[in-house]
């Protein structure tokens, strides 16, 4: 067994004792392919992403953790830092700050903390931005809020797809 599958197992078990409550789900794919993962975060309550559920792409390269996961969201999310059709994710974390002591389950942490804390001058979703940029709190909120409900709460989001 390689460093990378040992570290990976390791991780699991973690989470699977002690999970962070914002990270609802966090697991490989598969049992036989551990660098492809998949996690689902919480919108936190008290947020316009209150309620969501938002899942996750990972893609654990072969030099983890020297080297950072490719972390994407799967569905729409609207956010500043967040590209609304590819899910790609804007954060230094995934990519000039990563650190071997972060764990997939800390960078979707860090993940669901970007979402109530965007940062409008490194767009990835220049209209998110642009709201913030120019102060517009309320059209920022009511976009999130509509994005969160269509794409992200449960029993919303599968009404949408099941009529599409």
């Amino acid at each position: 067994m390689d460093a990378v599958t040992r570290r990976l197992i390791k991780e699991l078990r973690d989470y699977q004792r002690d999970p962070n409550p914002q990270v609802v789900e966090l697991s490989p794919t598969s049992d036989d392919n551990l660098l492809a993962w998949r996690a689902v975060i919480a919108g936190q309550e008290g947020t316009i992403y209150e309620g969501g559920r938002f899942d996750l792409d990972i893609v654990v390269p072969n030099s983890y953790p020297m080297q950072p996961p490719t972390i994407k969201f799967i569905g729409r999310v609207c956010h500043p830092n967040v590209h609304f059709k590819t899910g790609e994710i804007c954060l230094d974390l995934l990519k000039s700050a990563w650190s071997p002591a972060w764990t997939l389950q800390s960078a979707c942490v860090a993940i669901g903390v970007l979402l109530t804390s965007p940062e409008p001058d490194s767009p990835l979703n220049c209209d998110a931005a642009n709201l913030l940029r120019c102060g517009d709190m309320r059209g920022y909120n009511s976009l999130v809020r509509m994005y969160t409900q269509l794409y992200a709460v449960p029993s919303t989001a599968a009404i949408m797809s099941s009529t599409s």
